[in-house]
């Protein structure tokens, strides 16, 4: 394999899995051109007239929609942990003798272990989605056939939009569903929100197949799937276990640490002016992101400050902002708890977006960089404040990008890390993987202080007469590291194998991931 320095000074192929990739050029260098891929041209004189496509099984709308060695096999992640259909793909295809598919999700969670199995026999040949828990374990050592490509959100339907990746057979676990495949999220007993991660799959595959556990009359109201783009539809007894799809309660983390963590975050956008009237904002659901939201609150409405919209995942608290008129809109990617499910489903300005309206950076601007600041976390940060978030200090790969990359174009980007975890300091000479370039990166949030991007010139001179405890990364990282016993060990890799790629919101690789030294 060949191995190239690309803008950011780290190695990465040009080819992988007899594909040739484009080495990172730096921000907003690469300009693609053509056009945008486009699905086969169908005929309606191909469906039932009386729009019901119901098959009797998932095995009967494979076969019937042509699998075989090799494919491309789609699948969203707004079921989560609780997952069952993902699983059931795959069993079926290594019961008819399938071999080297490409498994294209929208994200991976740790109920998906048990294909682990079938990448072993060559049911499966490599994932290119997030590798998490056991599955990017496995990854790290190497055992992967293929090469797994990691990438955003956004940069999974920008895939898909430029024909980078041909989706052969997507399915589309579906909430509710009617027999021409009108789908949703918001109702029945697995509602998991809105499944927009899913519509780049339903507009640009070959063959779609939607399967549901609570099939409806047509037609189905909201549709977040168009039947137009569906080709077979599978009821089921249960798409997943609704526990684990989405909690009951999502909680706000009680450490002393992380809620002065996230006190620290809402007095800097307080004192830089960026909690104004009209203003934007996107937070997450870890437990320091949520604690953010009640410090918020208390500013807004001790000064009587709405904003305009937040981009979410949505949780119990950005709900509660909405129905207390401090938000007008919730802009929600996907949903995290039941509130957010109900709030979706009976709220006109609960509005479910898509990674094409989010996040996509091949269009014509995309949602990420209206946002005034958006608040996230991540695994590691130099001192020149790139960051990692898909791998840990030890090199193992542990985590997806999720929408972290695409959120980088927000107009403050702010990280709220630990100084350290487990004793092993989160600010490092150079992350492990690179993720996320540092001139993206404005805002660095410890317990022990608050580091601005030298870049953001504007921002050092917003808070200068705060009371904010305003640091150098470099001075942060010293403390931490003398706290910790020094700087974390490097992992030994093998730099001859690399077993996962980092591909930026453009399509070009920032970084690789190396096979780990057992």
């Amino acid at each position: 394999m060949k191995l190239t320095q690309n803008a950011a000074k780290r190695l990465v192929p040009t080819e992988i899995n007899g594909e040739k990739q484009i080495p990172f050029m730096g921000v907003g260098k690469y300009k693609p051109d053509g056009k945008i891929s486009a699905p086969k041209i169908k005929s309606c004189a191909d469906y039932p007239e009386d729009g019901n496509k119901i098959v009797k099984s998932l095995k009967e709308a494979l076969k019937k929609s042509g699998l075989k060695d090799g494919m491309t096999i789609s699948t969203h992640h707004h079921l989560r942990n609780g997952d069952l259909i993902a699983n059931q793909i795959f069993d079926i295809a290594h019961s008819m003798g399938i071999k080297n598919l490409r498994w294209f999700p929208s994200a991976s969670f740790p109920c998906h272990s048990r294909l682990i199995k079938y990448l072993e026999d060559g049911t499966i040949n490599r994932i290119e989605g997030s590798m998490n828990g056991p599955l990017g374990k496995f990854t790290t050592e190497g055992k992967m056939k293929g090469v797994g490509i990691l990438r955003s959100h956004g940069g999974r339907y920008q895939a898909i939009q430029d024909g980078e990746v041909h989706v052969d057979i997507a399915v589309i676990a579906a909430p509710t569903s009617d027999p021409f495949g009108n789908s949703n999220g918001v109702q029945g007993k697995s509602a998991c929100g809105g499944i927009g991660f899913a519509l780049a799959d339903s507009e640009y595959a070959d063959k779609v197949i939607v399967v549901t556990d609570n099939l409806v009359p047509f037609p189905c109201v909201p549709w977040q799937i168009q039947g137009n783009n569906v080709d077979y539809v599978v009821e089921v007894d249960s798409l997943g276990d609704p526990a684990k799809i989405v909690s009951g309660t999502t909680e706000i983390t009680k450490s002393p640490d992380r809620l002065l963590i996230a006190e620290h975050i809402a007095e800097f956008m307080d004192a830089a002016g960026i909690v104004k009237d009209g203003f934007s904002f996107q937070a997450g659901a870890g437990g320091t992101s949520l604690a953010f939201i009640p410090f918020l609150k208390e500013i807004m409405k001790a000064r009587g400050i709405k904003a305009r919209f937040v981009r979410g995942g949505s949780t119990k608290y950005l709900v509660e902002m909405l129905e207390e008129g401090l938000i007008d809109y919730i802009l929600d990617g996907q949903t995290f708890d039941l509130d957010g499910v109900r709030s979706m489903r009976d709220n006109g300005n609960h509005v479910m977006t898509s990674p094409f309206t989010s996040y996509n950076y091949h269009g014509k601007g995309n949602f990420a960089s209206i946002i005034d600041a958006a608040i996230l976390g991540a695994t590691e940060v130099d001192v020149n404040f790139n960051a990692n978030v898909v791998s840990h200090s030890d090199g193992y790969l542990l985590h997806g990008i999720g929408g972290w990359q695409n959120c980088l174009f927000s107009k403050c980007t702010i990280l709220a890390i630990p100084s350290f975890r487990d004793r092993i300091p989160v600010i490092v000479d150079e992350v492990t993987t690179l993720c996320g370039p540092g001139e993206l990166i404005d805002v660095i949030v410890t317990e022990r202080g608050i580091a601005i991007n030298p870049k953001r010139k504007d921002l050092l001179s917003a808070v200068k007469n705060s009371k904010l405890p305003i640091r150098s990364i470099k001075e942060i990282q010293k403390e931490v590291n003398e706290i910790c016993g020094g700087a974390p060990q490097k992992p030994s890799i093998d730099k001859n194998k690399v077993v996962a790629i980092v591909k930026w919101v453009d399509g070009t690789v920032i970084d690789s991931v190396f096979k780990i030294n057992l």
